[in-house]
């Protein structure tokens, strides 16, 4: 009897472990082939085959090919603002501080899987209600941190006065461009996003930038090094 239950037991396990796998292979076939093929030229035909699962596994998931796009943006920005929130609390120990430690934040999240990064920005480019749902959630939150961050710079004297939405969209052109020009990264500048030297070189580049641009001069034993 015991031994019976140990199998019953076990074999849960087993199948827990399956469809946990089963759904992360649909979720990599598909932003592989969203990548290549574009949404609109993959099936959900495809998504099973590149994955190696049934159809039906798909639709027990995510219903359709919209809701496993959903499950891909919600996925992906979720994480991406958690990111910003590990920089955003340590505001109190400076916005110099917070912001660069956003910034190595995103990066390498963004690195984690470029694959991902690259398709999300893409898409992000175009007027869809997808992109506008995440604009109104998402990217309202965003810009709520960056704006605080920011502004409390300024405000203690660690930031020259700019103009907040201009150095947002400059902040985020430094972040997005190596992943949603990758070809142009690749080809022509022969920078490999995907290489674990990236975030740190980048990331001190744009440390580089923030300081000549935006942060105010001062004695270089007061500036906290962040770890990269």
């Amino acid at each position: 009897m015991g031994c019976r239950c140990l199998g019953k037991i076990l074999n849960k396990g087993r199948v827990r472990r399956m469809r946990k796998n089963s759904k992360e292979s649909i979720v990599e076939a598909a932003v592989f082939l969203f990548n290549t093929q574009g949404f609109s030229g993959t099936s959900i035909r495809d998504i099973a085959a590149k994955a190696g699962v049934n159809p039906a596994n798909i639709a027990y998931y995510f219903q359709n090919k919209k809701g496993l796009l959903e499950y891909c943006f919600t996925a992906y920005f979720e994480n991406y603002l958690k990111e910003i929130e590990k920089g955003y609390a340590l505001l109190d120990e400076g916005a110099e501080v917070a912001l660069k430690q956003i910034v190595v934040n995103l990066l390498k999240y963004q690195c984690q899987d470029i694959q991902l990064t690259r398709f999300i920005l893409r898409e992000m480019t175009l007027d869809s209600q997808m992109v506008r749902e995440v604009m109104s959630t998402y990217h309202v939150k965003e810009r709520y941190y960056f704006k605080k961050v920011l502004e409390r710079g300024m405000r203690k004297k660690e930031f020259r006065n700019h103009s907040v939405p201009y150095l947002i969209l400059q902040i985020k052109s430094l972040l997005n461009t190596p992943f949603l020009n990758s070809h142009y990264v690749h080809e022509v500048l022969h920078i490999l996003p995907h290489e674990t030297y990236f975030v740190e070189k980048y990331s001190r580049d744009i440390y580089q930038w923030l300081d000549a641009i935006l942060c105010e001069p001062k004695p270089y034993d007061n500036r906290r090094i962040v770890s990269v």
